[in-house]
């Protein structure tokens, strides 16, 4: 018998979660193989000998780039790779909300709910995203596009209400600059956030926090 997915097995309407809803939803086949196993590889080199499994998060965000998410099959790939049972590996993974344990969007939108930003209309703006996005963006959008979070703090009450797409923060955004922004996203033009620079893709944002591009081109032998 198949396995039910997240959806399926999650009871949202009660709250109750099982032991697979932490750990998420799986797929087939290897993630860590040619190129990108050679860019793990080079990750867990910028560690100790000794402190390999230093590099446990820097590999579940590689995962992560290569999927969109931390599928159980990365876990035990990651491992597999540091010498880790595959449960100290989903102890951590399941500890970060970075790190995404089943399908999501292309763009995670993260409005700010706590008092700051609530009082200045936080938990209207989650609202109205709601409405914009569809029943299901709590969980995935149609297009593959939108995940919508209720964050607990974004930590920049200071410039409340605030909303951050793929961690990148979007300061004292109103109900029309709600609806411009994720209009403007679904249409392929994502604005410039607040403090300057453009949100990439989930991937592109999981690959930038796995260190890729501060990597060393590899040393060829006699180099």
């Amino acid at each position: 018998m198949t396995e039910p997915g997240f959806l399926e097995r999650r009871e949202w309407q009660t709250g109750q979660l099982t032991p697979l809803d932490v750990v998420g939803d799986d797929v087939e086949g290897p993630i860590l193989t040619g190129d990108v196993r050679d860019v793990a590889t080079r990750i867990i080199a910028k560690y100790p000998v000794g402190r390999e499994r230093s590099a446990l998060v820097p590999l579940l965000y590689l995962v992560q780039s290569e999927v969109g998410w931390v599928p159980r099959q990365g876990m035990r790939e990651v491992a597999e790779i540091l010498g880790l049972t595959t449960a100290e590996v989903q102890a951590v993974a399941t500890f970060y909300t970075m790190l995404k344990l089943h399908p999501c969007g292309r763009y995670v939108v993260s409005i700010c709910t706590n008092p700051s930003c609530a009082l200045l209309g936080g938990k209207r703006l989650y609202e109205r995203a709601k409405e914009i996005l569809g029943p299901q963006c709590e969980h995935i959008t149609e297009d593959g596009l939108f995940t919508l979070e209720e964050e607990e703090c974004l930590a920049a009450c200071e410039q409340a209400p605030v909303v951050a797409v793929n961690y990148v923060y979007y300061d004292k955004v109103t109900s029309e600059g709600l609806d411009r922004m994720l209009r403007d996203i679904a249409a392929g033009y994502v604005p410039e956030a607040s403090r300057g620079g453009v949100p990439g893709t989930l991937k592109d944002v999981s690959k930038l926090l796995a260190g890729v591009y501060g990597l060393r081109p590899r040393e060829t032998a006699g180099g």
